[in-house]
């Protein structure tokens, strides 16, 4: 009986062993620092190799559909916070007749008709600072027939008024703080309306890395993700800056990107050049053995930014030029509708 037991307990001893062996040691429940840490590169290191062996799969999967002329398998689509954000009903379609025929009857359709030029003021906040004209004077080469009027001790009002008898048909406002400039206020003229930006991530020409040079060739203009109707008319405003008539022999574009209600601004050269691709030819490879490489011509793009370069979020859009006591606000950012993430407005 005694060598029953201890046979038992033997077996008993050798199955906990082999559960043990199979558990799974996550890293957080490593109490040492050096060997969590070192357990978390070994899972990352994995998991990287899966994923590049997964999409080896997929490409050899989809090579040889399409060299047995089938159709290739269904890539999946990554969710992500701008693919599964949550309906909107503000949301302009293509095919929206009213967002169309309010188009031709907003403050901007006469500039985007090309029935006026545009003509942009800028000027600063009354404690204007050192980094301020130097943004000042990379706006100035970035958007076109713009013109810089010091503020002095005048209000924004009579500057206003001064902008409209002038023909001015837009008007931006660079606010400083603690010598940064870190908001913008763009007034359409004569009649609005007023979007205040808060202004972040700056960075001026002269802080990046290759910079190129603007020429004063008259910018592409590129717009993204506008879709909503506050981001159709924050884009249309935006696009009120510019003239309607882009220079293409210059090769310079000006992007206003919007991702998660972030505008993201880019200044940049463009050039196209051919190179030469080599590509492996195993049509011959069943009687010498070996692979040829034919080489083929493929049109490239190059980018060189320009600058400077920084982000907006919209604060508020009012109606109307620029009054604080007595304007309507046709949109305002409340901290409550920062709950979910995915959530956008423009």
């Amino acid at each position: 009986m005694q060598k029953m037991g201890g046979t038992r307990n033997r077996l008993e001893d050798g199955a906990s062993t082999s559960n043990s062996k199979k558990r799974v040691v996550l890293p957080a429940m490593i109490k040492n620092k050096e060997k969590r840490s070192a357990v978390h590169a070994k899972l990352k290191q994995e998991k990287k190799v899966e994923k590049k062996k997964r999409a080896k799969l997929r490409e050899f999967a989809e090579k040889k559909a399409l060299e047995l002329g089938e159709e290739p398998p269904p890539r999946k689509t990554p969710h992500t916070i701008e693919n599964t954000r949550e309906l909107d009903e503000t949301v302009c379609k293509p095919d929206d007749e009213e967002l169309f025929a309010g188009n031709d009857a907003d403050e901007f359709s006469s500039i985007l008709k090309q029935e006026k030029t545009p003509k942009v003021l800028i000027t600063t906040c009354r404690f204007n600072s050192t980094r301020g004209p130097a943004f000042i004077a990379e706006l100035l080469a970035v958007i076109p027939n713009a013109h810089y009027y010091k503020r002095g001790t005048y209000e924004l009002k009579k500057i206003v008024e001064y902008a409209n008898n002038k023909d001015f048909t837009s008007m931006i406002v660079v606010h400083t703080n603690r010598r940064v400039p870190d908001a913008l206020l763009i007034i359409g003229l004569p009649c609005g309306p007023t979007a205040h930006f808060k202004l972040s991530r700056l960075v001026l020409r002269k802080d990046i890395k290759n910079h190129g040079n603007p020429t004063s060739h008259m910018p592409e203009l590129v717009l993204n993700n506008f879709t909503t109707s506050v981001g159709h008319r924050i884009g249309r405003l935006i696009q009120s800056l510019f003239p309607q008539s882009p220079n293409f022999h210059g090769r310079r574009v000006v992007t206003f990107h919007n991702q998660r209600d972030f505008i993201f601004f880019r200044h940049h050269r463009y050039i196209f050049e051919t190179k030469e691709v080599k590509e492996s030819d195993s049509q011959d490879k069943s009687l010498k053995g070996t692979k040829g490489k034919s080489s083929q011509e493929k049109v490239i793009a190059r980018l060189q930014e320009c600058g400077p370069r920084f982000t907006l979020k919209l604060i508020s859009l009012q109606h109307g030029a620029f009054d604080t006591k007595g304007g309507d606000y046709e949109w305002v950012h409340k901290a409550d509708m920062d709950t979910s993430r995915r959530r956008f407005f423009l």
